[in-house]
């Protein structure tokens, strides 16, 4: 045991001794190097090289972000100055203001023009244009600031940038929280890079506004940057529209090709790819605005499980339209009969279905109610049987009504010859001896051939004398 306990002493030993603690960040030496070729130096890095390389370019930041307040306090001081000098101008102007009024009085009152008061004049004059010139001077001095302030911003948001990729890094070495955030040892250095990060624009200064603007606009880390990337967001989304519509078509020719005739299937394949590649194509043109997508796409996630929670209902009503769309029980265009409702389908979504009926209502109706009831697709066959029924007077000939139905059914042009139609006794009622007459028509011709046969076997009947007799019963009288 004391053994064991030794060797294991030595290894920890030998561990904490020879351990590699001679690293240093070697990434920092060129600050301007691509990010490109930055993003392939840290790619193999461990997570504790990595945090070393992230505070050697925090403090990087760090530096030039205080060369930019350093610059900043340039800016407030050349202010400063300026206002000194702009109320020297305004004394000084007011000596020379005071001086040519009093010059003016003594020619209205014919005094000979003190000479004193001339040369005060000139001498004030002349202080306002030296000081004039010393105000220009300080002004443009400030603006050269104001430029190097720009540049120095531009270093700070390259810094950022580097910054940035290695946290991306770590975390693909950490992992995050699991409802996505990232961990607290990251979030520590990215509130940092928004804290010193963004461009601070004086409104009561118009000149700096001004300068600051311009600059900005010109920056290669700024507008030219976002230039860059707002040209980038919009060809992404066009691009992404041209492969949706391309291969949204591209589905819809390989549907008919595998002879798919469901519409509803055809349509929903159609809309799923176009969704789907406008959504990719929108988080990679959300990325090229510089948008970091893995926290939206974790917030989705978590509202996803509530959102689902509370719409239990509605995903069940998805659930039973994509049942629908993959064993098609019926089409766009069908009669159906379901929960009690007959009609045209009209339309139909993973949410619900829309049915014009046959006497021309919408009805909007629930796909978990459909797929849980029964479904009846009347158009869902080229052809159909008619059922009918009809009744004679058991004094009738049964031979000759059966001979009448039979004929009336051969020679109308709307009932197929195959399947043949049957006519036959089906059974002796209370009241009638009833034949069933039963023809196969194309499904369109259903009705016309029910209403017109119904129409025809009563007037042959009629006319041949064949009774179709009411409900009658024998009542006995017993006398007692």
């Amino acid at each position: 045991m004391i053994q064991k306990l030794i060797v294991g002493f030595m290894l920890i030993a030998n561990t904490v001794l020879f351990a590699d603690t001679s690293y240093r960040a070697s990434t920092t030496q060129d600050p301007n190097i691509a990010n490109k070729h930055f993003s392939i130096m840290i790619s193999y890095l461990p997570k504790e090289k990595l945090f070393i390389e992230a505070d050697a370019w925090k403090k990087l930041l760090e530096d030039a972000a205080r060369d930019v307040a350093n610059a900043r306090l340039s800016v407030k001081k050349e202010n400063k100055k300026i206002e000194l000098q702009e109320n020297k101008i305004e004394a000084e102007q007011e000596k020379v203001e005071a001086q040519e009024e009093k010059i003016e009085h003594q020619k209205k009152v014919a005094v000979k023009v003190d000479e004193k008061s001339q040369k005060v004049k000139i001498e004030a004059e002349k202080k306002v244009k030296e000081v004039e010139a010393t105000k220009v001077k300080i002004q443009e001095h400030k603006i050269d600031v104001l430029q190097h302030i720009t540049q120095l911003r531009d270093k700070r948001t390259a810094i950022a940038d580097k910054l940035e990729l290695i946290l991306v890094e770590i975390n693909e070495r950490i992992g995050t929280k699991e409802d996505g955030t990232e961990k607290e040892e990251v979030l520590a250095y990215r509130r940092y890079i928004h804290s010193v990060g963004g461009v601070n624009i004086d409104l009561t200064d118009s000149t700096s506004a001004m300068v600051n603007i311009k600059g900005w606009l010109k920056s290669d880390q700024g507008g030219l940057r976002w230039l860059e990337n707002i040209a980038m967001f919009f060809s992404i989304i066009i691009v992404s529209l041209i492969i949706s519509y391309i291969i949204r078509n591209g589905v819809r020719k390989a549907s008919r090709l595998s002879g798919s005739k469901s519409k509803l299937l055809n349509d929903f394949l159609t809309n799923v790819v176009n969704k789907l590649i406008m959504l990719i194509g929108t988080l990679v043109a959300l990325s090229a605005l510089e948008i970091n997508v893995g926290p939206i796409m974790a917030i989705v996630g978590a509202a996803g499980f509530v959102v689902a929670f509370a719409l239990q209902s509605t995903l069940s009503n998805f659930a039973s339209g994509i049942m629908m769309m993959i064993y098609r029980p019926f089409d766009i265009g069908d009669i159906i009969d379901i929960t009690g409702i007959q009609g045209h389908v009209k339309s139909m979504n993973l949410v619900s279905t829309t049915i014009t009926t046959l006497d021309n209502r919408l009805m909007v109706i629930p796909n978990n109610s459909i797929w849980e009831g029964v479904i009846t697709n009347v158009t869902a066959s080229d052809t159909r049987r008619v059922d009918m029924s009809f009744g004679i007077g058991y004094a009738d000939d049964i031979s000759k009504a059966q001979n009448i139905m039979q004929e009336i059914l051969r020679n109308h042009p709307l009932v197929l010859k195959e399947p043949s139609p049957t006519v036959k006794v089906h059974e002796l009622a209370d009241s009638s001896v009833n034949f069933i007459c039963r023809p196969w028509v194309n499904t369109a011709d259903y009705w016309d051939v029910y209403w017109e046969v119904t129409r025809g076997v009563k007037e042959r009947f009629d006319a041949e004398n064949i009774s179709i007799p009411f409900p009658q019963s024998d009542i006995h009288l017993i006398k007692d």
